[in-house]
């Protein structure tokens, strides 16, 4: 299963570095201006970053909590978004 969430901001670049930033001490990451992957133990993660959006993949590993890897990745978003948080995440 791969679920997607196209997040509304013009900030996406810097959001995911931080996000890649924040998890790379624990993870393993890899990411530029425009994209970026975390190995999270629930997943992969992938981030693409557009003028207008950040693109958000996750791949959720057979058994993992999906309610709760969404809500991993949304509350780490928002912290880093704080001045326009909360962001809108449209998972499909």
């Amino acid at each position: 299963m791969t679920l997607t969430a196209h997040v509304p901001t013009t900030n996406g670049s810097r959001y995911l570095q931080q996000l890649c930033k924040h998890w790379s001490h624990k993870f393993e990451t890899s990411f530029d201006a425009s994209q970026g992957s975390i190995a999270f133990p629930m997943g992969p993660i992938r981030m693409t970053a557009g003028a207008e959006a950040l693109t958000l993949t996750i791949e959720p590993t057979e058994g993992a909590d999906v309610e709760r890897f969404k809500q991993v990745v949304a509350d780490h978003l928002d912290r880093f978004a704080f001045r326009e948080a909360p962001l809108t995440f449209d998972w499909q």
